[in-house]
């Protein structure tokens, strides 16, 4: 037995119509983005204060702010175009500037923060790591809007399953599949927030600057190569082999990243407090 999907608009708000060009339409996934910059904002301002007079300060968070949301915008669009569709707007590659028809990637806006933060810390001349410790920990609320949001607009759905909580999605067929977007959500949201929120507020591991971003690399990568196993693979690319998808493919580099960068982190300060002593 499936749970019948519920029918929720995915158009939020709708004005007109406006002549030849229709009703302006703003639908819940731009609203998600929206929630989740401005939430994200106004955590980073509050966590940037936990070391008042160290920056970056609130008024580096202030400036930065529209720098994450180009890295975001830019990078989703052209890892989605590089990484899940690349022989499609190779072709017709006007297709990749209309990004009102979907396609997003998440490593790909993970990849255009990255380099949002590197430029940043180093025109502004503050640490890097500490930047990226505070935004990583913002990040979480964007992905569990997102997510929510792919599932209202029954995207991204899951494999075909049994389980009494299968969903049937309008554009995945009659038969019942995993809600993957709203287990996405939960361990990419609450569930990786809790871990980041506790390791920042730890006085110990601020100091060790760096090690909560590579945790959320970590953390992210894990749940979602996990959960990829039970997400239906994109159509254009399915499987690479046996049941390995691009997500999982593009996590692998992100786990050992995490793991490396918390390693060098810890071994580095360790080799400052022996010379400090």
């Amino acid at each position: 037995m499936a749970l019948e999907f519920p029918n929720i608009n995915p158009v939020a708000v709708e004005f007109g119509p406006f002549g030849p060009l229709g009703p302006f339409q703003i639908h819940w996934y731009a609203l998600a983005y929206v929630a989740g910059f401005i939430l994200a904002w106004r955590l980073a301002l509050s966590l940037c204060r936990l070391d008042k007079d160290t920056r970056p300060n609130v008024l580096d968070i202030d400036d930065y702010i529209s720098w994450a949301i180009a890295g975001v915008l830019l990078g989703g669009r052209l890892g989605y175009v590089l990484f899940y569709n690349l022989p499609t707007y190779i072709h017709a590659p006007l297709e990749a500037l209309k990004v009102w028809q979907g396609g997003m990637s998440f490593h790909g806006g993970a990849l255009g923060v990255l380099a949002s933060l590197i430029l940043y810390a180093k025109i502004k001349k503050i640490s890097f790591f500490r930047l990226a410790d505070i935004i990583a920990v913002a990040v979480p609320i964007g992905l569990f809007l997102g997510r929510i949001a792919n599932f209202v607009n029954g995207e991204l759905f899951g494999r075909v399953t049994d389980v009494s909580w299968a969903v049937v999605f309008p554009r995945g067929g009659p038969e019942p599949r995993h809600p993957s977007q709203l287990y996405e959500s939960f361990f990419e949201g609450p569930v990786l927030f809790i871990i980041l929120f506790l390791m920042i507020r730890s006085p110990y591991l601020r100091a060790r600057e760096g090690s909560v971003g590579a945790a959320f690399l970590f953390f992210y990568g894990l749940f979602r190569f996990g959960i990829e196993f039970f997400r239906e693979p994109d159509v254009q690319l399915g499987f690479f082999f046996a049941d390995v998808t691009m997500g999982q493919i593009l996590c692998l580099p992100m786990m050992v990243a995490g793991a490396l960068i918390y390693w060098w982190v810890g071994k580095n300060l360790c080799n400052k407090t022996i010379l400090q002593t």
